[in-house]
C-alpha cells in the first residue's frame, strides 16, 4: 500500500496555523486535534495545528514523515450495537522539536493567525523550574518554553493586544489554566522581563481551565493487522479511542464566539464553572483507572478490559468506585449513573488499554486522582477505605520495580525512581513505608500524620509479599 502523506491523499493545501499544541501524544491527537478537525469540517474553521514536542524524546519525526496525517478509529458500543467510526485527521500542519529546531519553534510566535495554545504535558508538566533561564534553547519546563514563545510574539507584534492568544491547557490538575498562568508570571519576575509584556501576558492573553474526558488507548499494536485491513494506505500513527467525548472549558460568550462548537453536535461545553464536571470525572474515571493499575499489574493483568472483567480484579474495581463515590458531595443518583457508564466504557471490547501505559507518572496521578478520595473517606468516617488503601500499598510495591523476579513497567522521573530505590533499600517495611509517606515531593504533605495509615500499609504489604495480591487483599480486608 502507498504511504500516508498529503500528496498521495490530495491534501497538499495547508490550513494556516491557528493552534500551537504542546504535546504530540495519543490523547491530544484523538481529542483536541479531532475536535478542531470537526470545526474545520463542519463550520469551515480553517485551523491548522503546529505540534510542539515537550520532551527531548518524542515522535514529531514520525508525524512529519506522514505530513501530519494520521487515522483515528473510534470504537465502541451504542444501544447494544458495536460501532466504528474512522476519520483521517488532516489539520496538523507540522511537528516541531524545540530541542533540535529551537529557531523553528520560536518562529511559531510570528504566525499571523495564531489564536490558541493547547497543551497536555501530564500532571507533572505544569511546573515552575527556577533553574530555567531565558537563554536556554529550550528551557526544561513547559511553562518556561511557553513564556519564551509568548515573549517572542509580544516583541514581533509590538505588544498588539489583538495578537494575544487564548490558552487552553488540558493537563489533569485543578485550575490548570491558573496554575499555568502563575508559572508564566513567575518567569516574568525571575527573568526580569519587560513589565509591558507581563501586563500583556496577564491581561490580554486569556486562560481557560478545562476538563477532558475520553479513553484513548493509542496505537492498537495487538490488532494492527485488523486495523490496517480497513485502510488503503500505510499509516504508522493510527490511534484508537472510544466514541465518548466530553470537553468542558471555562469561559463565556467571547470564548464561544472564538470556538463555535455549538454549531456542531460535539460534546464541548463552554461553562462558567467546570468543577462539578471535573470532580466526578477525575475522582471516578481517572481515580479508578489509577487505583486499578498497580493492583492489576501485580496480579498479572495487562489490560483495563481484562481487569474489569476479572473474577478478582473486577469486584476490586467496583469496590474502589464505591469507596470513591462515598466521598463525593453530589447527587447519589447522578454519581451512580456516571459510575455505571464508566464501567461500561472500561469494558468496551474494542479498547485494548494497556495498564503499563496508564502507569506513566503514577505517583503524581495517585496524588491528584486517588489521594483526595482516600483522605476524604478517612475524614468522613475516621476509618481507612480498604480498597484504596490496598491500592496505595500495591503502588509502593510497584515502585520497587521488581515483582516475582520480573521487571515492572515503572515510568517516572529519575529523581522519583531513585527516591523509591533508596526507600526500599532500608529493608524492613516498618522503615520503607514511613519514608515513602513522609516524602512531601510525592504527596505535598506528610501522610504519616493520617492516623493508622502507615500501619495499614505495612500490614497490606506484608500480606502481599507473603500471599500474593488476591489472597493478600482478602487477608488485609479481614484484618484492616
Amino acid at each position: 500500500m502507498e504511504k500516508l502523506n498529503r500528496k498521495n491523499r490530495g491534501l497538499e493545501k495547508l490550513n494556516p496555523i491557528k493552534v500551537v499544541q504542546f504535546g504530540e501524544g495519543n490523547f491530544l491527537r484523538a481529542f483536541v486535534d479531532y475536535a478542531f478537525q470537526r470545526l474545520n469540517n463542519e463550520v469551515d474553521f480553517n485551523a491548522g495545528i503546529a505540534m510542539v514536542q515537550p520532551l527531548a524524546g518524542g515522535m514529531v519525526n514520525m508525524i512529519n514523515e506522514q505530513d501530519g496525517l494520521y487515522t483515528l478509529f473510534m470504537n465502541g458500543i451504542k444501544k447494544g450495537e458495536k460501532i466504528q467510526d474512522i476519520q483521517l485527521i488532516s489539520n496538523v500542519v507540522k511537528g516541531i522539536n524545540p530541542y533540535t529546531d529551537f529557531a523553528d519553534y520560536l518562529a511559531l510566535a510570528k504566525e499571523e493567525e495564531l489564536q490558541f495554545i493547547v497543551s497536555n504535558t501530564t500532571e507533572a508538566g505544569i511546573e515552575f523550574v527556577s533553574t530555567d533561564t531565558p537563554d536556554m534553547q529550550p528551557p526544561a519546563a513547559f511553562p518556561a518554553k511557553l513564556t519564551l514563545l509568548l515573549l517572542e510574539r509580544f516583541k514581533h507584534f509590538n505588544g498588539d493586544a489583538s495578537k494575544a492568544v487564548t490558552i487552553i491547557p488540558c493537563e489533569l490538575i485543578d485550575y490548570n489554566s491558573e496554575a499555568l498562568k502563575k508559572c508564566i508570571l513567575q518567569y516574568c519576575d525571575l527573568w526580569n522581563l519587560d513589565p509591558a509584556f507581563k501586563k500583556w501576558v496577564s491581561e490580554d492573553c486569556t486562560y481557560h481551565s478545562t476538563l477532558v474526558d475520553r479513553i484513548v488507548p493509542g496505537y492498537p499494536r495487538a490488532e494492527i493487522e485488523e486495523y490496517n485491513s480497513k485502510l488503503d494506505y500505510q499509516d504508522n500513527l493510527i490511534v484508537a479511542a472510544e466514541p465518548f467525548f466530553l470537553w468542558a472549558i471555562e469561559g463565556g460568550d467571547d470564548l464561544k464566539a472564538k470556538l463555535p462548537f455549538h454549531k456542531t453536535d460535539l460534546n464541548v461545553k463552554i461553562v462558567d464553572d467546570i468543577r462539578p464536571f471535573k470532580m466526578i470525572k477525575v475522582r471516578i474515571l481517572n481515580g479508578a483507572h489509577t487505583a486499578m493499575v498497580p493492583v492489576s499489574l501485580l496480579f498479572g493483568n495487562k489490560l483495563v478490559m481484562e481487569t474489569v472483567n476479572g473474577d478478582f480484579t473486577g469486584p476490586f474495581v467496583d469496590n474502589v468506585i464505591s469507596e470513591i463515590s462515598e466521598t463525593l458531595p453530589m447527587d447519589k443518583n447522578e454519581i451512580t449513573a456516571y459510575a455505571e457508564e464508566v464501567m461500561d466504557r472500561f469494558k468496551n471490547p474494542f479498547i485494548k488499554h494497556a495498564l503499563a501505559d496508564i502507569a506513566l507518572n503514577s505517583i503524581s496521578k495517585f496524588k491528584v486522582r486517588v489521594l483526595p478520595s482516600l483522605l476524604g473517606y478517612y475524614n468522613n468516617t475516621k476509618t481507612l477505605p480498604t480498597s484504596l488503601t490496598f491500592s496505595l500499598a500495591c503502588l509502593i510495591q510497584f515502585y520497587k520495580g521488581i515483582w516475582n523476579d520480573e521487571a515492572l513497567p515503572v515510568k517516572d522521573t529519575p529523581e522519583l525512581v531513585e527516591a523509591f530505590k533508596k526507600a526500599w533499600e532500608l529493608g524492613s517495611l516498618e522503615s520503607v513505608v514511613p519514608t515513602v509517606l513522609a516524602n512531601t515531593d510525592f504527596w505535598d504533605q506528610d501522610l504519616n500524620k493520617i492516623d493508622g495509615l502507615s500501619q495499614a500499609l505495612v500490614l497490606a504489604l506484608t500480606e502481599i509479599e507473603a500471599n500474593g495480591i488476591q489472597q493478600g487483599y482478602i487477608n488485609f480486608s479481614q484484618k484492616n
